[in-house]
């Protein structure tokens, strides 16, 4: 299995794990993702999960990012969504085709790293939310971080709007907390 690939499950298996602790009362946490509640941020990964399986499957995805995904069941809605994701990415042309997505037109292997860039930083987000960073995968999130500074960084998006400026963070802090710093997270 390609790495990318394994990445985006590791991803959705820790993203699921956060999302399992979930109760209605954490719903209306605060997360890191600025002026988003835990709802709100898992109501854009489900929904980005469904985009990204609909532009890799060459279907319509039935509603837009921003829809209400979750209805009365977040949980289900996360598993229903990780179940479709998973078999969009482990389709044999995932990596090879093109991808249509709202950014723009995307080698299958870069729509991957975008697709996992979200699945980790708001998985990360959600666990701060609800108070578990022990459910964040710091060996992941490292993998994750290594990744995009390798890629030369990720300045063009910072100015779009997509990250903000670097948040300084200490050397030795967790994986985690150096991933979000990095995206320009504060918490």
């Amino acid at each position: 299995m390609d790495s990318v690939i394994d990445q985006i499950d590791r991803a959705l298996d820790m993203t699921g794990a956060i999302v399992a602790t979930v109760d209605d009362d954490r719903l209306v946490a605060p997360t890191p993702c600025q002026d988003w509640d835990v709802r709100e941020v898992l109501n854009h990964v489900v929904g980005g999960i469904h985009l990204f399986a609909a532009a890799l499957s060459g279907t319509d995805a039935g509603a837009e990012r921003e829809d209400d995904w979750l209805g009365i069941d977040p949980q289900g809605a996360y598993a229903a969504a990780a179940e479709v994701d998973r078999a969009a990415w482990h389709r044999p042309d995932a990596l090879t085709g093109t991808v249509h997505l709202s950014l723009g037109d995307l080698p299958g292997r870069a729509a991957a790293t975008v697709h996992l860039t979200e699945l980790v930083v708001h998985g990360v987000d959600l666990a701060l939310g609800v108070q578990r960073p022990d459910l964040a995968d710091d060996e992941l999130c490292a993998e994750l971080l290594a990744t995009m500074q390798a890629m030369g960084g990720i300045d063009g998006f910072r100015k779009p709007g997509m990250f903000d400026n670097e948040v300084a963070v200490a050397a030795d802090a967790p994986a985690h907390r150096r991933l979000l710093g990095y995206v320009g997270r504060t918490w």
